[in-house]
């Protein structure tokens, strides 16, 4: 997997989510600098679980569909 990145616009949506959630939940205001490390930490390591489970959710879909196919094809299967 590589680094978890983001588009300037999306970090700056980001970091005013954060700075938000910061000043409302635990009533303690941040900055800019402290927003972007902030998310710079989730996304290094917490953001690595969610995409990990994000990868085994896909994989779970994806096997099912096979499934499907498997079974579709042996339906269509001439009897010898």
């Amino acid at each position: 997997m590589s680094k978890i990145e983001f588009s300037a616009e999306q970090k700056a949506v980001l970091c005013q989510q954060l700075k938000a959630y910061v000043a409302n939940e635990l009533d303690h205001e941040i900055g800019q600098f402290e927003s972007e490390f902030l998310l710079d930490f989730i996304a290094g390591t917490i953001g690595p679980h969610f995409y990990n489970q994000g990868v085994s959710d896909a994989a779970a879909v994806v096997a099912s569909r096979f499934e499907d196919i498997a079974h579709a094809l042996y339906e269509i299967e001439v009897p010898l």
